[in-house]
């Protein structure tokens, strides 16, 4: 399943179930196959994102940032892309959807 966000001031934004509902998960949503993030919401949106991502950037990482041990296919545990990459470009959504005063939409 993935999460598609839109906003009529910006280009359409898809993201795999997991990475949307945590990013919705941070900022207080639902995240229910539906849902919207006002233009007033957005600063609240924006600042639950930066405390993430100062939070995460703050966790002791392991060494290449995977765990030690495989999954059950024998692959490394991780993907190594960071909460700050991850949400950077939905925090630029919100960003420039709160400046043109347009809503944040999502949909599975």
């Amino acid at each position: 399943m993935l999460y598609k966000f839109k906003s009529r001031a910006t280009s359409d934004l898809i993201m795999l179930e997991v990475n949307g509902r945590r990013v919705l998960e941070i900022i207080g949503k639902g995240t229910g196959p539906t849902g919207i993030i006002t233009p007033e919401q957005m600063p609240a949106a924006l600042s639950a994102l930066e405390a993430a991502v100062k939070e995460d950037e703050a966790k002791p990482r392991a060494k290449d940032d995977v765990a030690s041990d495989g999954d059950e296919d024998g692959k490394a545990k991780g993907d190594g892309v960071s909460l700050r990459q991850r949400v950077a470009p939905f925090a630029d959504m919100l960003r420039q959807s709160q400046a043109a005063g347009k809503e944040v939409v999502w949909g599975v």
